[in-house]
């Protein structure tokens, strides 16, 4: 049986993004594993996702984008004591996005940190056929600052493992989501950077910013990051508008992506370009050599580009084909 399916596991979230004037906001669908199982079926990968939203205006107009887009939702959680995250985003003049808090609740916690294993373990029969059809499995760590869903992703992780499944993990650092957890706000952040440390060895593939690369190993080396892990994933390194570092598949190189001046919001650039990235690895094998490689950051790094041309992340997400044509256009 052809493996050719990505599940993507965390947080969808409403992304309530500043206007440029200051005095408005326009909201967005957003959370980065939810991002990707967008960009994904834009790409033509079949996705499914996995996360618990409330049962709320903004958990069924999830459901409606994903069922627009034919994101696969057999295992969505929907609960009645919390609301769907509403996250403040604002953003400087360079378009580039910075988390500023969550819009209060009248629960006492959000719905993406009550993702239940019970809920998961009674569709286990349903879920095992999936895994039978999963190449990869995408999460990140956000959801590790309630231990109720880093319970249950740990959980599917193990459970994917035993299927051969490939982990691919997002670092996506965002601390001021345990600032604000009634979970995990007392936790040292060294003791965070630990646990999210420990979380990073279950990764085949890991793809981090530069500052977290900084951050988590003192070190913005893909290779010597990929030897402080016991899995000795593959790594990937961004740096914004900057070249991209990688160590894939034994091979170490340097890839420069696409920029310009008409970038006017970063919100989900790095989702999009994990799914490009991955949308190869499915439609091309795994790179095998240097130009290969190469071939695949750029197609991911012209996802990333695209997706900062216009506001919110799901709503730029390129097309195969628009990405394609753009890549035409830089050989021509």
């Amino acid at each position: 049986m052809k493996k050719n399916k990505v599940i993507c596991i965390g947080e969808a979230l409403i992304d309530r993004i500043k206007n440029k004037s200051k005095k408005g906001y326009t909201d967005f669908l957003g959370g980065a594993p939810a991002n990707v199982a967008f960009a994904l079926r834009k790409l033509k990968i079949d996705s499914t996702f996995i996360g618990s939203l409330g049962r709320d205006d903004y958990g069924k107009e999830f459901i409606m984008q994903f069922n627009e887009l034919d994101v696969n939702l057999d295992f969505l959680q929907l609960d009645n004591d919390s609301s769907t995250r509403v996250v403040n985003v604002d953003r400087d003049q360079f378009g580039n996005r910075f988390f500023s808090g969550f819009e209060k609740s009248s629960h006492s916690c959000f719905a993406d940190e009550v993702l239940s294993k019970k809920l998961i373990e009674q569709e286990i029969l349903n879920l095992d056929k999936f895994f039978l059809e999963t190449k990869y499995l995408v999460t990140g760590t956000i959801l590790l600052s309630s231990p109720i869903s880093a319970e249950t992703i740990i959980f599917l992780i193990e459970q994917a493992k035993k299927f051969e499944v490939k982990i691919v993990i997002d670092l996506n650092w965002r601390e001021v989501f345990w600032d604000h957890s009634n979970f995990s706000s007392e936790i040292s952040k060294a003791a965070r950077v630990n646990l999210i440390k420990k979380f990073l060895n279950y990764a085949n593939v890991l793809k981090l910013a530069k500052e977290e690369a900084t951050l988590f190993f003192e070190d913005e080396n893909p290779l010597l990051i990929s030897q402080q892990l016991s899995n000795r994933p593959d790594v990937i390194i961004t740096d914004g508008e900057n070249p991209v570092s990688w160590y894939i598949n034994g091979l170490q190189g340097i890839t420069e992506t696409p920029t310009s001046q008409k970038i006017i919001d970063t919100t989900g650039a790095g989702d999009a370009f994990l799914a490009g990235f991955i949308s190869k690895l499915i439609s091309c094998d795994y790179p095998a050599n240097k130009l290969d490689i190469e071939d695949c950051i750029k197609f991911a790094g012209v996802c990333g580009f695209l997706t900062c041309l216009g506001e919110g992340a799901i709503e730029q997400q390129p097309s195969y084909e628009k990405v394609n044509k753009f890549l035409g256009s830089l050989i021509s």
